[in-house]
């Protein structure tokens, strides 16, 4: 029979992505609406979403046909083709260095690294949590302190998670926080932004004058004049000075303030650690240990303190445990400190981290071990102070009389000049003041490049000098008293893999204790673990893209704006808000963004006193913890039988509330997995009483291109773009968090010192995570219109495929009124656990026997499992997951039956270890059926867990933060 003859157009195949993220093809996807009882995928949907919202056009994207891979990654050149890359020595916490390759091909662009999620399931996430204890480990080492987290946000949030940190733990009455003026001043705003709701008031001044006790009595007088609960300071500070603190830390303690300090990592290499002049919080980026700038992000801060306040300390901590054999095993420690599940109690929102880019810094330390990074650092530092040597010959005044990498010059007349002929050179310096300029070097600074500098500062044509002649005699200008004499990373994992092969086997041996998307399905509700297309990730690590300082003048980043732009204008008609932030870098921080937007709003208008947030009971942790964090009051709201809000207690609620009302929170498509058809009531009676509506954009897989929370009311939405928008979630980050708005919340949107228009600023930089940007742009690009509402219809399609097969083992505990799901479903498992004793945590350990990472455990109610199939995955594997789900439930009825019990069960006694078959059996059930469970396990690459089952309470209860010692693995 002969063929059609196709259009052209269809040959040049510009939809082939779509069928290559979407799982299901057209046939399984008939199927599984045959199994439903559809005819088509628009009568579910019409079934799923209310009429009210239902969208009946495409989404009007600015050229909203599909491009094909390599049209898209060619649009992305011409972009990246308008960056300039120039050599930059701006400093200010961002400096160029070199990703060692080996790290850059097997971490940053393996998919076993990059896909993986939060290790919450420590089982299935050994190799993370170790590249993760070795971050905590170098850091602890490097700044002195007893315990460091397992990375944060920024540096500046950080600081500003410092700042609250030290109001807790102060035992000082104080409601100042000290900040040293020669802080980066992109920590100062991100700190003043924090502290502005919580009633903190944020001081900025020379810690020299106004808090040493000297003996100089204006001095003395000055300390006495100002009361605090914390300081900040900075070292070495902005213009490059190395100051000793000692003596400001002594004061401040006398006090009963804290004191933090914001350290370089590298300098500490060469520098007395802070730990040991005595600081309460050290604090800062560890960028420059291999990770790009990426015009500001993402990167890994870091936050350490001592062992005494680590129950106070934010965010996520690796610690040492035991398994069910009592062998030594990782975990994330102190599960129920972290901030968002104390709820409306919370002094901190951040739930996430920035793993994938703790990892890449804690492999450069492994990479290069104590010896290769005090070589980088002495290198870096004979550069600067050879350089300085040089200027002083040609009678220019150095300032900066210690310093490790950075020194500010006086360049009185003819600093304008400077800086043109840097340009010209395509050269980046810093701009301090009319009459000064700064200069950071770093790992990529060369000999050429100091020589080349002295030629751009001199305005006297080429002062003839040589780097060989002024480095032989240059001085080291660390001070004497401030030098390193103590060891570090002496423990032997910082010591072994320094050649590209133990390396290379080092990074893959971790990988294989992982389960990530590139072995299975990760099922977890709420989370939306789809395709983190190669495509889209590529151009990330293009140098266009990867080397702008995101201080560079903004004629340097005409292809970032344009994506930014565009990226903007995507998400906007994606939503159907009238202006969006790509700022805040993480969902949290987009949260917060949102609720910051709507108190200014409401103070706009005189009516500050607008400050109490309904959010419905069955919302996310970090909801009321961001609302606490921007000054409000958090009113619960109840959820009917159904997990609906409770339209009628919303309404008592908000007439309650009337004159102080601020706004609602509710997350849309409902926390529970329904579509609610009273959206549009309720934010009716939020707008009704004075109230801005904010719509949690945590489910935003399920609406793109099928309906928009800025068309039916909402007035602010964040977004996860690690999630709806395809950046990978990176073991625990990076992530962005952008947030939409309507027209009257445009004026009160981020802003920065590099921005005309915004209010305060939530991230240390003006668009936050720039260098995944182009992996939403590329993803929304590949889509199209069309693709983006097949998107969001197979994600309904497939979870309620799901919940169809698993419906007679398992109760599905919530569905819209036509007894469908939206994007995820919930099994009840409350039930079984009462006849049969078998938990929630059993069933999800055993599915790791099946080798599927678990769905959300007991989110957002206890003793369920939350599944979220996303629309990536295929019908193969979906029912592969299905049988494996019904096979549990089999094990369960025996247990039922009596024919075990549940503490010798596979249930229990999961996950099976290969070691679990070398021992005696004597279980009640045969070795086979431990780790073979269902047949297709051995005609497959078998997943092997490499620990039993982790004992939380035992790691809690011996808390170990850091790299064991080796005698534990004897």
């Amino acid at each position: 029979m002969t063929q059609p003859r196709l259009a052209f157009d269809d040959l040049l195949q510009h939809t082939a992505f779509v069928s290559r993220h979407i799982g299901p093809g057209a046939k399984d996807q008939q199927s599984m609406l045959e199994a439903l009882g559809y005819a088509s995928i628009d009568a579910l949907i019409k079934d799923v979403i209310p009429a009210a919202i239902l969208l009946d056009a495409p989404l009007p994207l600015t050229g909203s046909a599909a491009l094909n891979e390599v049209e898209t990654l060619d649009a992305l050149r011409v972009i990246a083709a308008r960056n300039k890359v120039f050599k930059t020595y701006i400093g200010m916490g961002y400096y160029n260095c070199h990703t060692p390759t080996v790290i850059l091909r097997n971490l940053l662009e393996n998919p076993g690294w990059y896909t993986a999620y939060t290790p919450y399931q420590p089982e299935i996430s050994q190799g993370r949590l170790e590249a993760l204890l070795n971050f905590q480990t170098m850091v602890s080492d490097l700044t002195g302190m007893e315990i460091a987290n397992a990375s944060l946000l920024d540096e500046a949030t950080a600081a500003a998670e410092a700042m609250t940190f030290c109001q807790r733990v102060s035992k000082s009455k104080s409601t100042t926080f000290f900040v040293s003026q020669d802080c980066f001043p992109q920590t100062i705003a991100v700190v003043r932004t924090r502290a502005v709701p919580l009633n903190i008031n944020v001081v900025v001044g020379d810690h020299r004058t106004a808090l040493n006790v000297t003996n100089a009595t204006n001095a003395t007088n000055a300390t006495n004049a100002i009361d605090y609960f914390g300081i900040l300071l900075q070292y070495p500070n902005l213009g490059g000075e190395i100051h000793d603190y000692s003596a400001t830390v002594a004061s401040a303690h006398s006090k009963d303030a804290l004191v933090v300090v914001a350290a370089d990592l590298l300098a500490l290499t060469l520098l007395t650690p802070p730990g040991e002049f005595g600081a309460d919080v050290a604090i800062g980026s560890s960028q420059r240990f291999g990770v790009p700038l990426g015009y500001g992000g993402p990167h890994a801060a870091y936050f350490a303190t001592r062992d005494a306040h680590k129950r106070q300390m934010p965010g996520r901590v690796v610690g040492v445990s035991i398994d069910s054999r009592g062998d030594q095993a990782y975990r994330l420690a102190m599960q129920t400190r972290e901030q968002h599940i104390r709820r409306e109690k919370a002094t901190s929102n951040i739930c996430t981290a920035q793993v994938l880019l703790a990892n890449i810094a804690s492999m450069y330390a492994v990479y290069h071990g104590p010896q290769g990074l005090k070589t980088i650092a002495q290198r870096i530092h004979r550069l600067a102070a050879t350089f300085a040597a040089g200027l002083t010959k040609c009678n220019n005044e150095v300032l900066t009389a210690h310093f490790f990498d950075t020194i500010t010059v006086r360049t009185v007349g003819h600093t304008q000049a400077i800086h043109a002929a840097a340009r010209a050179q395509s050269v980046n310096l810093r701009i301090v003041a009319s009459d000064t300029v700064g200069v950071s070097f770093d790992e990529t600074t060369t000999a050429a490049d100091v020589e080349a500098l002295w030629r751009i500062f001199s305005n006297r044509g080429d002062p003839g000098l040589s780097f060989a002649s002024i480095e032989a005699n240059a001085d080291e200008r660390i001070p004497a008293t401030l030098r390193r004499t103590s060891d570090f990373l002496t423990h032997p994992v910082f010591n072994s893999h320094h050649s590209e092969t133990q390396m290379m086997r080092y990074l893959r041996s971790l990988a294989d204790k992982d389960l990530a998307l590139d072995r299975t399905m990760i099922p977890l509700g709420s989370c939306t673990m789809k395709l983190n297309a190669s495509t889209e990730m590529i151009p990330i690590t293009w140098k266009e893209f990867s080397q702008i300082h995101p201080f560079a003048p903004l004629e340097q980043a005409q292809g970032y704006q344009q994506l930014i732009s565009e990226l903007e204008q995507m998400l906007c008609v994606c939503t159907g808000y009238d202006a969006v932030s790509l700022q805040p870098n993480a969902g949290s921080q987009g949260e917060y963004a949102g609720m910051l937007a709507i108190r200014a709003y409401h103070q706009s208008r005189g009516e500050g006193q607008r400050d109490i947030c309904l959010i419905p009971s069955s919302a996310h942790g970090t909801n009321p913890a961001t609302a606490h964090m921007a000054g409000m009051k958090v009113v619960v709201v109840r959820c009917d039988d159904n997990g609906n809000v409770d339209v009628a207690d919303l309404r008592a609620k908000a007439q309650q509330h009337a004159g102080d009302l601020a706004a609602l929170m509710v997350t849309y498509p409902s926390t529970h997995g329904v579509f609610e058809g009273a959206i549009r009531e309720i934010c009716d009676i939020i707008h009704g009483h004075g109230g801005q509506v904010y719509i949690d954009g945590a489910n935003m897989n399920a609406m793109v291109g099928l309906c928009a929370p800025g068309h039916f009311g909402g007035d602010v939405s964040h977004l996860n773009l690690h999630k709806t928008f395809c950046i990978p979630h990176g073991g625990g980050g990076p992530g962005v968090g952008p947030i939409g708005v309507k027209s009257h919340l445009a004026p009160f949107l981020p802003g920065h010192g590099l921005l005309e228009t915004g209010i305060a600023p939530v991230a240390a930089t003006p668009w936050g995570s720039a260098n995944i940007l182009p992996i939403s742009w590329a993803y929304i690009t590949l889509m199209g219109a069309r693709g983006l509402r097949q998107a969001s219809q197979m994600a309904i399609l497939n979870a309620n495929y799901i919940a169809h097969r698993l419906a007679p083992q398992y109760p599905i505990l919530y569905a819209g009124k036509n007894g469908i799901v939206a994007h995820e479903c919930i099994i009840d498992l409350r039930l079984l656990k009462d006849k049969t004793g078998v938990t929630v945590e059993d069933v999800a350990k055993r599915l790791i026997d099946f080798g599927f990472h678990a769905p959300t455990m007991s989110f957002p109610v206890a003793g369920t499992l939350m599944i979220e199939p996303t629309e990536s995955e295929s019908k193969q594997e979906i029912d592969r997951f299905c049988a494996a789900m019904i096979a549990i439930r089999h094990e369960i009825q025996a247990v039922e039956e009596g024919r075990m019990t549940a503490d010798n069960s596979p249930l229990r006694r999961a996950p099976h270890t290969a070691l679990d078959l070398t021992e005696e059996w004597d279980r009640a059930y045969t070795r086979e059926q431990a780790v073979f469970p269902v047949l297709n396990l051995k005609t497959t690459n078998k997943y092997w867990p490499p620990v039993g089952r982790v004992d939380n309470v035992y790691g809690d209860r011996n808390l170990v933060c850091s790299c064991p010692p080796m005698s534990d693995y004897e």
